[in-house]
């Protein structure tokens, strides 16, 4: 997914880790603590899914995600584009979790992208602060394109970047 002109300014506060512009996604399921070969039967379904196509679209505005009282992500909700990527997320989630032995996700799909992680340690003036610095931050004229999926899992080297791709598939292809 390439997401132009995304620029996150100011910089964040304290606590507040902005994901490198490599991982930046939007989460078809999360499979979780699996093993590489649950992982691996997951992806093998990845053909099966009708609705993947390519995606434009665009963001309304940037929300707090996680437990209410302390979220932990800053994310980018997805406005045109949302009930593509939620067709694609209600069809694919629950095959590709149970090919994975991982936990069933009945929430209803929501498309979104993570900009930033609030740190766990975050004191509750610090976590204020990066509610403050998420709520302006202006995603207007942003527009992104899906064009793929991808398998990730954590990068080897954390500081630099928090995932690497395993495996892709492009649409169309």
């Amino acid at each position: 997914m390439q997401a132009g002109n995304l620029h996150l300014r100011p910089a964040p506060p304290a606590r507040v880790r902005v994901f490198a512009p490599s991982d930046l996604h939007v989460t078809l399921g999360f499979l979780g603590a699996v093993q590489e070969s649950d992982a691996r039967n997951a992806w093998d379904r990845i053909g099966d899914f009708a609705s993947f196509r390519e995606v434009k679209g665009s963001f309304s505005g940037v929300e707090p995600l996680g437990h209410p009282r302390k979220p932990s992500a800053l994310a980018a909700m997805v406005d045109e584009g949302r009930d593509a990527l939620s067709e694609m997320i209600a069809q694919a989630r629950d095959p590709l979790l149970r090919a994975a032995g991982a936990p069933e996700d009945s929430r209803p799909p929501l498309p979104h992208m993570t900009l930033a992680r609030i740190q766990r340690r975050a004191s509750a003036a610090e976590r204020r602060e990066a509610l403050r610095w998420a709520q302006g931050i202006d995603l207007r004229g942003v527009v992104f394109t899906a064009a793929a999926v991808a398998l990730y899992t954590w990068a080897a080297d954390r500081q630099e970047r928090l995932f690497q791709i395993v495996e892709r598939h492009d649409f169309g292809s």
